[in-house]
């Protein structure tokens, strides 16, 4: 099955939603095994993050409500 970027992102959204904080390790771990390698991919520094059009299509669903916490690599609401 072929997944889209929004299909990620409302997973995203859910697990967000359910836990009160998304972590990226996780997040990167549940994408590559349940949607595919295709959204995930590697900075120059090695460290693994998610595509950017699955984070543009979570953010668009988020609406702002969500933030990202650059020392605890996890996004959480606001």
């Amino acid at each position: 099955m072929e997944y889209t970027a929004e299909q990620v992102a409302d997973w995203m959204l859910k697990e967000l939603q359910f836990s009160g904080a998304l972590h990226q390790d996780h997040a990167v771990a549940y994408i590559r095994e349940h949607f595919g390698e295709s959204f995930i991919y590697a900075h120059e520094n090695g460290n693994v993050s998610i595509e950017k059009e699955v984070k543009k299509a979570f953010k668009k669903m988020h609406r702002g409500r969500a933030a990202w916490d650059r020392d605890g690599f996890f996004w959480g609401w606001t």
